[in-house]
């Protein structure tokens, strides 16, 4: 559904009564872990049929009110992103490519029969929030803030056809490491009662409907002493597909790396695709295509798989060592970090503070 008012958007300010007070946010942000302290400031932004956006705001974060009618709460008409902002050495903060997160959300739009947000309104309301709320750095190694835009369906109404209104919003997060630091390798177990999206389905889009379908066989993953789940294809469960929340690589003996293709039932990460164009600069032969559990298993005992890691904004970088599923399990390599997903790991994250040069213009700076 595209914007019917493809028009500039101006952001109006609201002053924000009561800020947190900056003792009480030093002491927040000093171990903010992930995702439960929150800044002071949100974007709004409202849409509706016929107007087009309108309504831009940066102001306080506060509750929001919805009649119980509220479309999303009966027919989840919802979308987000999920993205991270930098301090870099010089004191400078910026984003990572915001604007493939502004394409992928316009596709999980496309998906849910949602409207169209311009590229640059949503890169502009990302920016905004970021600039109001610098003081919310986390000061832990590693710390961010992580970015949430979303958009839901805010007309009440009980019928199955797409709504009329919509808000998109932005809240910002402190956050340090995704996963613990020293932990070698997480633990993943293999889903054989549940996939995660099937052809034809939502998988390629980013909405919360299939994370909530990943929480049961998480939990299950969980309560076997695994720290995620990976999931098979819908058709044969046979093929490897993604885990929960991130995308996977494979590193073999000969310098090849595989990951498995886009067929409309993977998230099309960036930080997927990011590291793609990083390991054919490290000369890694690099391929998209299926992977079963089966060959996952063989090349690993065989001693052919060298590496397996997980990739995803939040966690960047995540090497896998155990797999483990109802036929038995194995283990990658050493069962810890490799020298790939080491190597990949580090020029991706210099990239994104500023370390390294970046020659790809991926990192936009917000002065």
């Amino acid at each position: 559904m595209s914007d019917t008012a493809d028009r500039p958007i101006d952001f109006s300010r609201i002053p924000h009564p009561a800020p947190v007070p900056g003792a009480s946010r030093d002491q927040a942000i000093a171990d903010p872990g992930f995702g439960k302290v929150f800044t002071d400031h949100m974007v709004s932004i409202d849409w509706t049929e016929g107007r087009g956006w309108h309504s831009a705001t940066l102001g306080p974060r506060q509750p929001l009110s919805l009649d119980p009618a509220t479309a999303v709460l009966h027919y989840a008409q919802e979308i987000f992103e999920g993205m991270k902002a930098y301090k870099l050495d010089d004191g400078t903060m910026a984003l990572f490519r915001p604007e493939q997160n502004a394409r992928r959300f316009n596709a999980s739009a496309d998906r849910l029969a949602m409207p169209h947000l311009p590229e640059e309104a949503f890169v502009e309301a990302v920016r905004q929030l970021v600039l109001a709320d610098k003081d919310w750095f986390p000061t832990v190694e590693g710390g961010s803030l992580y970015l949430r835009p979303f958009m839901f369906a805010s007309e009440a109404f009980l019928g199955v056809r797409p709504a009329k209104q919509y808000k998109f919003l932005v809240i910002a997060s402190p956050a340090g490491n995704y996963f613990k630091s020293g932990v070698p390798a997480v633990s993943i177990w293999v889903s054989g009662d549940y996939t995660r999206a099937a052809p034809g389905g939502t998988g390629a889009a980013k909405c919360g409907g299939n994370y909530a379908a990943s929480l049961v066989p998480q939990a299950n993953a969980t309560a076997r002493g695994h720290d995620q789940v990976v999931f098979l294809d819908a058709v044969e469960r046979k093929w490897v597909e993604e885990l929960g929340g991130m995308n996977l690589f494979f590193a073999f003996d000969d310098g090849s790396l595989i990951t498995p293709p886009l067929t409309g039932t993977i998230l099309p990460g960036i930080t997927r695709e990011s590291l793609l164009q990083l390991a054919r600069e490290e000369g890694l032969q690099v391929r998209e295509e299926r992977y079963s559990i089966d060959q996952w298993r063989a090349d690993a005992e065989s001693g052919r798989l060298l590496e397996t890691f997980a990739c995803g904004t939040a966690a960047v970088v995540t090497p896998v060592g155990r797999v483990a599923g109802h036929d038995g399990e194995f283990t990658i390599g050493s069962g810890g970090a490799g020298q790939v997903t080491t190597r990949l790991r580090e020029r991706l994250v210099a990239i994104q503070r500023g370390i390294a040069e970046d020659k790809h213009g991926w990192v936009m700076r917000l002065d």
